[in-house]
């Protein structure tokens, strides 16, 4: 699944949940006014204005903005351009939007703009922290599939809130970090059982329920290419020492002529007799059969043979016949 594909289902599960308090209700409400709102002056007054890319989150905040605080609002949506993939739904309140903002925690008691969370919210119960993240995700979270970077991210409007849901999260056992990340402040949980946490804490079973059986999916697979990977790399390895062992066992047996000791001829022409097989295998192929050390002994003591009547004759040894690929097994 895509990363929209993911962050649509965490918002389709979260948006449908009715916190159990009017507190949490309004802490859901306050953040989604924070991460995706902003203050504009229309007509020499002050309006609060939201902008969301999940459609039932903006009839969520008219709806909660009417039944909690009796607000009536404007609605309008703008449609995808060469900027913009995908729809944006745009929640107005110009009527008492001063009243609305201090309301919220959006401005202080001077009508200067709060630059991090609202004080409410960093000092609500810590029944109201899983609405608080609730209404940040559906403002601006995204959530990535199983893998190397898979994260829940919100997207804050300042460092300060960043640092804010931080704190929040560790108040729910989440570990999560904030910092810049293309221009924007972000909040990032990437730890895997924190992000299963965060995402039961905030409702999202049906998310939650999906993600981890692609994460599972994703755990087996992984380690079924790593096992591939490991035996296929030990299969390389296996035949390019078996390349380079013949290759001198050649160049031994050429510097030794008839004075090679019979065992170790042996030995020797079990090798090039059968140049695939692994050492264990060649015992087997002996008669009478012999151990895996027993062979590889015997090849050693014909190599070092060889090895010193080059260096009498002043030739090259047996390695000089290995190519320079193979040299090191």
């Amino acid at each position: 699944m895509s990363v929209d594909e993911l962050t649509v289902a965490v918002k389709d599960d979260i948006v449908r949940i009715v916190a159990p308090t009017q507190s949490a209700r309004l802490a859901e409400l306050a953040t989604i006014l924070r991460f995706a709102g902003g203050l504009h002056v229309i007509s020499g007054s002050i309006a609060v204005e939201v902008e969301l890319t999940h459609k039932e989150t903006a009839k969520k905040v008219r709806r909660e903005l009417l039944e909690l605080l009796g607000f009536s609002t404007d609605a309008a949506v703008l449609q995808p351009s060469a900027q913009r993939q995908h729809p944006v739904y745009v929640v107005r309140v110009r009527q008492g939007g001063d009243i609305l903002a201090r309301q919220m925690g959006l401005l202080d008691q001077r009508l200067r703009p709060v630059r991090g969370l609202p004080n409410k919210l960093t000092t609500s119960a810590i029944g109201d922290v899983p609405a608080i993240w609730r209404g940040a995700f559906l403002a601006r979270g995204q959530l990535s599939e199983p893998g190397r970077s898979s994260a829940i991210e919100l997207i804050a409007p300042t460092g300060e809130s960043a640092i804010a849901m931080v704190g929040l999260a560790q108040r729910i056992n989440v570990q999560a970090k904030a910092r810049e990340v293309r221009m924007a402040q972000r909040v990032i949980v990437r730890e895997p059982d924190s992000m299963s946490q965060l995402l039961r804490e905030m409702g999202a079973t049906d998310a939650m329920g999906m993600w981890e059986e692609l994460r599972a999916k994703r755990e087996v697979r992984a380690n079924a290419n790593r096992l591939v990977n490991f035996d296929d790399a030990n299969l390389r390895r296996s035949a390019q020492a078996a390349v380079a062992a013949c290759a001198r066992v050649e160049r031994a047996l050429e510097l030794l002529g008839d004075s090679v000791p019979d065992h170790l001829l042996y030995a020797g022409r079990l090798r090039l007799d059968h140049r695939e097989a692994s050492l264990d295998e060649l015992g087997h192929f002996a008669d009478p059969p012999l151990t895996k050390d027993a062979v590889a002994g015997r090849i050693r003591r014909l190599l070092a043979m060889a090895d010193k009547r080059a260096e009498e004759l002043g030739v090259p040894g047996t390695l000089a016949s290995v190519p320079s690929d193979y040299v090191g097994y």
